[in-house]
């Protein structure tokens, strides 16, 4: 098994430019960025290099050392997470307040944990000579604190210096197999966090019965027998006429981003209120991404059963979202446990669904049995004509058919082709792109 790449976890009180330098250095903007206390809520994680030293990067929520709130609390559990599971604790503090008392905590409580700390001080943006209010930092015990703008960028190569020297040696190791990235959607409170969190055995995401809780999409590594996961647990997608406030725009399009990053969706769905408008918005996001995709029911233990209640709830889904009932259905309970296990097996078989090849010849045999059996359809005395048919991508199968005249070629026709393909091929759990190319021109 390949050795996991160093981690920095970025740490500090609400407020400091944690989420601006994480953004910096991760070279994106994945975290959110506002002036609000408290925006980044959970761990945030990202990739990045330096002087040819790849290594992980996490964000975390501001640490409030005498927090009374649930969030707040929270809050401050996933930040000391984020630090025991760290090599490297970069302490960002801020210029322009001096050293708080809170600062003072979050350094007592770093210097306990006996990891090795970067202190950097923030907001230093003016060029000239060094701001002196940076040596009041010395107070902290930390060391030499490094002067920082995130904003401008400057002071970042020396932090990063500094936390290079703490990196356990480099491995030797081969890295393994890719995982699979899964993303789990769907509209606040239906269980996405608790899902992850029984998934993980431990509370590495917020869950909250508090709307909008998570707000940023967090990328968590999994493994066990079945194979090597990424859960990127995303904030609840709501309908857009509702999303007014600026920070909760940026999570839908946090969301949006997770599932064209992700290769399987889970999308989750609570059992007490069935498919809801909303449901069908985030399943369409899905499924319009080409996302190999399974429809997770939650809460299923809160369900009052009578004979074939599972069967007729599954043919009402299947009714709503008509337009992916190639996606497979499981009822679990993700507070108690109940079918969660099965999820494994059901993303490793959608994700290799996805990732299914099919020969030309192949395919042309499916081609000429449907053909035959319902003839190609005809306007004004002209036939469509299907000359072959190959497949040019996966992640989703996607297909491009040779024919002599596109606009002959019908949505409904198109279909019918579709559905031969998974008659004979499967290709369960995962949307089929039909491309179609019409002899001598550009495709359509």
């Amino acid at each position: 098994m390949a050795v996991a790449k160093p981690l920095i976890a970025i740490v500090g009180r609400p407020n400091v430019g944690k989420s601006m330098l994480f953004n910096k250095i991760a070279g994106k903007r994945l975290s959110i960025v506002e002036d609000t206390p408290g925006v980044t809520r959970d761990r945030l994680y990202a990739t990045a290099d330096w002087t040819g030293r790849e290594f992980s990067i996490v964000d975390t929520g501001g640490i409030e050392p005498t927090a009374d709130s649930e969030i707040l609390l929270f809050m401050r559990e996933q930040a000391l997470l984020a630090i025991d599971m760290a090599d490297v604790i970069l302490f960002v503090t801020d210029i322009t307040t001096g050293v708080t008392a809170a600062d003072q905590e979050i350094a007592k409580m770093l210097l306990r944990s006996k990891k090795p700390v970067v202190l950097a001080v923030n907001k230093m943006d003016s060029v000239g000579p060094t701001n002196p209010d940076i040596y009041e930092f010395y107070s902290l015990g930390l060391g030499d604190p490094i002067a920082l703008s995130a904003t401008h960028g400057h002071g970042t190569s020396d932090l990063l210096d500094a936390c290079v020297k703490y990196f356990p040696a480099e491995s030797e190791t081969p890295e393994e197999k890719d995982a699979v990235s899964v993303a789990v959607i769907g509209k606040p409170n239906v269980g996405k966090s608790s899902l992850i969190n029984y998934i993980l055995g431990e509370n590495r995401v917020i869950v909250s019965e508090v709307a909008g809780t998570t707000r940023d999409a967090v990328d968590t590594a999994f493994e066990n027998e079945t194979g090597r996961y990424v859960f990127i647990d995303t904030a609840g997608i709501r309908r857009r006429s509702r999303v007014d406030d600026r920070i909760e725009k940026f999570s839908v399009l946090r969301s949006e981003m997770a599932i064209e990053r992700a290769d399987v969706c889970l999308i989750m769905i609570d059992a007490r209120e069935g498919v809801t408008d909303q449901d069908t918005k985030v399943a369409g996001l899905a499924h319009e991404a080409g996302k190999a995709s399974i429809i997770v029911v939650n809460k299923w233990d809160l369900v009052e059963k009578e004979t074939n209640t599972m069967e007729h709830m599954r043919q009402e889904i299947q009714k709503e979202l008509s337009y992916m009932t190639y996606a497979p259905i499981l009822f679990i309970s993700a507070k108690n446990g109940q079918r969660v296990e099965r999820i494994f097996e059901l993303i490793n078989y959608v994700d290799n669904q996805s990732a299914m090849r099919i020969t030309t010849g192949m395919l042309n045999n499916v081609l000429s049995d449907a053909t035959a059996r319902v003839q190609p359809p005809t306007d004004k005395g002209r036939r469509l004509k299907i000359y072959y048919m190959t497949q040019v991508s996966v992640r989703p199968p996607t297909f491009l058919c040779f024919c002599n005249e596109a606009e002959l070629f019908h949505f409904s026709y198109q279909r019918y082709l579709e559905n031969q393909i998974r008659n004979v091929f499967g290709l369960e759990g995962t949307p089929i792109r039909i491309l179609i190319r019409q002899k001598g021109d550009e495709d359509k």
